[in-house]
């Protein structure tokens, strides 16, 4: 009797697909490092823990045999931590601190700041033989210093570097560094002029700049930071600034310096959404306004695909394919298309509606208050409609027809049996999605930015706040991203916590609403 072949139980086979998932997983952790080094040269310590606890978890689940439904999972739970989670969690965040303008990074990089920005021309310092010079794309300089090269870049201070070559006066070669002819340096003006390259890792001492790149002179700032008072001192007029609760270095008279850095402010930002009338006036009528613009919207293209629904449903009706069609046209193409196309159409000045269909008429769709709501209103039915539409058609055409024909029998009018039977029916299948719809159009920033980017502008308010702004499109105008205002973050995010809570309240109605529809189904 042979010997039979002892087989391990748990035995590993190496198939094809072991090796694809092993490549997989290491393009996955290349990335991931990838990420770790980045975030530990910005010194984002949250991002760096998150990476490398979300790298380890990874590769447990993808390499053991006790985790399979989590290979499944695990995809989408990242995701849903990265951009969902985090997301909220940083928006609250900055909700309760000053972020924005003057007040965009740390306490640290502020002082940088104000030491670059207040730099003066040292008076009586000697010019300095200048070449620029670059290195993996950033640009430095190469002085000469008596007779000695010295290179340095924005980031690393001036350091003597030695078998330079010095050719009248001039530097022609620096090792490590490529030397910028002439063309070159005009091609990059900006940034050589803006360009600042610290003497040595004491900032008191000052900068090297120049204007023509060929001299150098240095720069010391006018203002001096005490690290051991934590004070900010003018050399000129010997003011003293002390930090203060609101993130700013401030003088015994109430005046700041222009660069401040983010501290918590508690509910400041709320208190300024609903209280200063410079923000509580515009948020209540842009609050009115998105809820009458959401309801309308929904409300307008349900009854109008409704409408064309039940008359394309009727079988009398002819070439009910061809019109179909037609009507799920405007659905086919992208909603940012319609609305720039519209907003094209709409123009006062040169507008086919005014030029052709109205004759030359100057109606001001997009200027005056009502009607550019009205105008909104319109060409959210025109890119909307089609969806209802189908819906409707899709729920029409699953009603039993037997339902329907033993009403007739009981002796059921067309009325009666819509009303008691058809709408019903209806409302179970497409209520979910008008709910659904509802939220997603409190929240349809396309639709006002691209048409009438909230305009106009209510005359009564500082605030960048218009007639057609919804809440989102308020929030996006007041961060500061639309260039139209000063940046103001902390605010922006407090709104944004606004709509989140308005938002959520609106989901947990839907999923009640669908389980109560479900029930009854």
């Amino acid at each position: 009797m042979s010997p039979r072949r002892l087989r391990t139980p748990h035995a590993r086979t190496y198939t094809p697909g072991f090796f694809i998932k092993v490549a997989l997983m290491a393009l996955v952790n290349a990335l991931g490092v990838y990420v770790v080094i980045q975030a530990w040269g910005a010194e984002s310590w949250g991002v760096l823990a998150f990476m490398v606890a979300a790298l380890v978890v990874a590769d447990y689940v993808y390499f053991s045999r006790r985790t399979v439904p989590m290979k499944y999972i695990l995809p989408g739970l990242f995701f849903l931590l990265a951009y969902q989670i985090f997301t909220v969690a940083y928006t609250g965040y900055v909700a309760f601190t000053n972020y924005g303008e003057g007040h965009n990074s740390t306490k640290e990089h502020a002082i940088e700041a104000l030491l670059v920005q207040n730099e003066q021309r040292v008076e009586g310092s000697s010019s300095y033989p200048l070449t620029v010079v670059e290195r993996d794309g950033e640009l430095g300089f190469a002085i000469l210093d008596d007779g000695v090269v010295r290179v340095g870049t924005a980031t690393e201070p001036l350091r003597e570097v030695g078998d330079a070559v010095v050719e009248d006066e001039r530097i022609t070669r620096v090792p490590g560094f490529e030397v910028l002819d002439r063309q070159a340096v005009l091609g990059r003006q900006a940034e050589v002029v803006g360009l600042r390259v610290p003497v040595s890792d004491d900032a008191e001492q000052g900068s090297v700049r120049t204007q023509d790149a060929r001299s150098g002179y240095v720069y010391r700032s006018v203002l001096e930071y005490d690290e051991d008072a934590d004070t900010m001192t003018d050399r000129d007029t010997g003011v003293v600034y002390r930090p203060n609760d609101q993130g700013q270095f401030e003088a015994p008279d109430g005046s700041t310096l222009n660069v401040g850095w983010r501290v918590p402010v508690g509910f400041d930002n709320f208190t300024t959404a609903f209280a200063d009338s410079r923000y509580a006036e515009p948020f209540l009528k842009v609050l009115v306004w998105t809820f009458a613009f959401a309801i309308l919207s929904v409300g307008l293209t349900f009854f109008l695909g409704l409408f064309l629904a039940i008359v394309l449903n009727d079988e009398r009706v002819r070439g009910r394919k061809l019109l179909r069609a037609l009507l799920i046209l405007p659905y086919a193409f992208p909603p940012f298309m319609s609305f720039l196309l519209w907003r094209g159409l709409l123009n006062t000045d040169f507008g086919f509606i005014n030029e052709v269909l109205l004759g030359g008429a100057g109606v001001p769709w997009l200027t005056n208050e009502w009607l550019a709501r009205a105008a909104v209103l319109g060409v959210q039915l025109w890119v909307g409609f089609p969806y209802m539409f189908l819906i409707t058609t899709g729920a029409l055409q699953s009603i039993p027809g037997d339902v329907v024909e033993a009403a007739k029998i009981d002796g059921a009018g067309r009325f009666r049996i819509w009303r008691s039977i058809t709408l019903p029916l209806l409302l179970i299948a497409v209520a979910p999605l008008l709910i659904s719809s509802f939220a997603f159009n409190f929240n349809n920033f396309n639709a006002i930015e691209m048409i009438t980017e909230g305009g106009p502008r209510f005359a009564d308010t500082s605030a960048p706040v218009g007639a057609t702004d919804i809440l989102i499109t308020m929030v996006y105008s007041i961060s500061g991203l639309d260039g139209r205002a000063a940046t103001n973050y902390g605010l922006a995010s407090a709104l944004s916590l606004v709509i989140f809570l308005i938002v959520a309240t609106i989901s947990v109605i839907t999923f009640r609403r669908t389980q109560a529809l479900e029930d009854i189904n």
